[in-house]
């Protein structure tokens, strides 16, 4: 009789891989430390900015927004998406998924040699404002997007029940929120930007909107 037990080898090699899996994931990842230490630059009207993303994107919580704005903070172009919760939060399928956007809905600036607009990330989530790991892996992942794209990295955004707040600045307010209604466009302060459809999202990420 036969039974079919996995040799002690084989079960080691599978902890090791999920173990290195984990790390690299980890390593994908900013410390609101790390992030504010960065040099990001500020938002002269934070309020503003969230108000018209808000406005235009209605986002519900797992939806991710992101906004290129020009040098004098008006808004350029903007795509959100949602994130299937079911895969691990990963900076790099993140970088990816931002990276995708942003070709879709506006040409990169590689060929500068310092960039001129700036492009910040919005993510409605469930919980608190505190900080959390899916947190610092979207902050890896809006980083080396925006490096890929010719972009200034900009503002790292959450919106939830309790209101929205830019990591890293302690800056924040209790409306617009996850549950509030958006406000008409014209009174979150923001001119039409331009719109480009797109398609499939990239594997473990789904758009639900582009514009």
């Amino acid at each position: 009789m036969t039974f079919g037990f996995a040799p002690p080898t084989a079960t080691s090699a599978t902890a090791s891989s999920v173990s290195a899996d984990s790390d690299n994931r980890l390593a994908r990842m900013l410390e609101p430390a790390e992030w504010a230490s960065a040099g990001i630059p500020l938002l002269r009207s934070p309020r503003e900015v969230v108000g018209g993303l808000h406005s235009r994107h209605r986002p519900t919580p797992a939806t991710a927004v992101v906004a290129v704005l020009d040098h004098e903070e008006r808004l350029t172009a903007s795509a959100s998406f949602v994130r299937r919760t079911t895969v691990a939060a990963d900076g790099w399928e993140f970088r990816n998924a931002l990276l995708s956007q942003l070709r879709r809905v506006i040409p990169h600036d590689l060929r500068r040699r310092t960039p001129v607009r700036t492009a910040v990330l919005l993510y409605c989530r469930d919980g608190d404002e505190r900080w959390t790991e899916e947190d610092g892996a979207w902050m890896w992942g809006l980083r080396d997007a925006c490096t890929l794209h010719g972009l200034r990295c900009g503002a790292y955004i959450t919106l939830t029940r309790g209101g929205w707040q830019v990591l890293g600045e302690g800056r924040g307010g209790r409306r617009p929120s996850s549950l509030s209604e958006p406000s008409p466009l014209a009174d979150a302060g923001h001119e039409a930007a331009p719109t480009r459809p797109g398609s499939a999202a990239v594997e473990a990420l789904r758009r639900t909107a582009a514009r």
